[in-house]
């Protein structure tokens, strides 16, 4: 997966920006992880346990191997539909202290060629783990943009 700059920045006055490179960093390790296919390297970067809610329901996450199994076949999913690539767009970000972070991201979907074909949104939770490293602890599911006719 190609790397990618960010495409905003954190509100003024809302996350330093080593913080705000930070949190782009690990978000741009999720992406690489789930569009290769990679579950064990997903797993790695969510802390335990964790919650995932969306429209369709509420999902409690208990176990490394857990989330492993959640985004196993990922990749396949959006290979079958021409995306082979994403990254994390940051909208928002708001730290809470020194070791929780929320932010709201849009995950556009790339094709082959680069070109965006699609897009959904989500709002993470990260919390910094007793090492200081950042972890998936809650997702928000904000779905799939409604694209232009």
């Amino acid at each position: 997966m190609a790397s990618h700059q960010p495409t905003t920045q954190p509100r003024r006055g809302r996350a330093p920006l080593e913080r705000h490179a930070e949190v782009q960093a690990f978000l741009t390790q999720l992406a690489s992880a789930i569009t290769v296919g990679d579950g064990k390297r997903v797993a790695a970067l969510w802390g335990i346990p964790a919650v995932v809610i969306g429209a369709e329901g509420v999902r409690v996450v208990t176990s490394h191997h857990e989330v492993e199994r959640l985004f196993a076949g990922a990749s396949d999913e959006y290979n079958v539909r021409g995306i082979v690539e994403t990254r994390a767009d940051i909208r928002d970000e708001e730290w809470i202290g020194d070791r929780l972070v929320i932010v709201k991201v849009r995950w556009p979907y790339l094709d082959s060629h680069g070109r965006e074909v699609g897009a959904e949104t989500s709002d993470y939770t990260l919390r910094r783990n007793e090492l200081g490293e950042l972890e998936v602890r809650a997702v928000l599911m904000r779905g799939v943009e409604s694209q232009p006719n």
